[in-house]
């Protein structure tokens, strides 16, 4: 019974790890969508969203149903309750990418984004798919260490969020409120696609270690 235990849950850390690597490709795509304000890439992000819903729900079914049938403590306890989280944090991540994608949809045909922001975008674009791709490698290997250095990129996407803020919108700006405004959700939703990020390799170390580093998780 325990061999079947286990296989079931290497099966749903697989279906969590698929999740986020299609989370991770959103985001690539709605980055796209943005710098060349492609309406029809946006949309294919926003489609996406439903599929990755109907990942997140299974998932949670498949971990309910082994604390029902299992019984599970330690260890496997941590791992289940993990997926458990895990699944609302990749699902909150591929939300992430679809609202910028909605952004892109609701001002075409004209670019979101003032030309001299593009730069600042493609970079956190880049790192937010990077970040994605290694929460995905965290899932698979369940590896402590990987997990750990999630932090450092994380730290490269907030050096670009506050460099987005200081120098960009830090001078006299001359795009306009709506513009401002755009660019402020902007930055904000590729900084919580990477915390969300971090919280996956929280929770794989707490899986791994049965502690949080630095303490608890951060509420809501």
């Amino acid at each position: 019974m325990r061999t079947a235990f286990h296989e079931q849950l290497d099966a749903l850390h697989e279906q969590l790890a698929d999740m986020c690597g299609r989370a991770g490709l959103s985001m690539q795509n709605a980055t796209q969508a943005l710098l060349h304000a492609d309406l029809a890439l946006a949309e294919q992000v926003i489609d996406e969203q439903g599929r990755l819903a109907e990942m997140s729900a299974a998932a949670e079914d498949a971990a309910f149903v082994l604390l029902a049938l299992q019984a599970p403590v330690a260890g496997d306890l941590r791992a289940v309750v993990s997926a458990i989280r895990v699944c609302a944090d990749v699902e909150r991540m591929g939300g992430l990418a679809v609202h910028v994608a909605k952004i892109v949809r609701r001002r075409h045909p004209e670019h979101v984004l003032p030309e001299e922001a593009n730069g600042y975008f493609a970079e956190m674009g880049r790192v937010a798919v990077e970040l994605g791709n290694d929460a995905e490698d965290v899932l698979r290997t369940g590896d402590p260490d990987k997990a750990r250095r999630l932090n450092d990129e994380d730290e490269t996407m907030n050096d670009l969020h506050r460099k987005l803020f200081t120098e960009l919108m830090g001078r006299q700006w001359e795009h306009g409120v709506a513009a401002a405004v755009d660019v402020t959700l902007l930055g904000r939703f590729y900084e919580r696609f990477a915390d969300h990020a971090v919280e996956i390799g929280r929770r794989v170390i707490f899986q791994a270690t049965g502690a949080f580093p630095g303490g608890p998780p951060p509420a809501g």
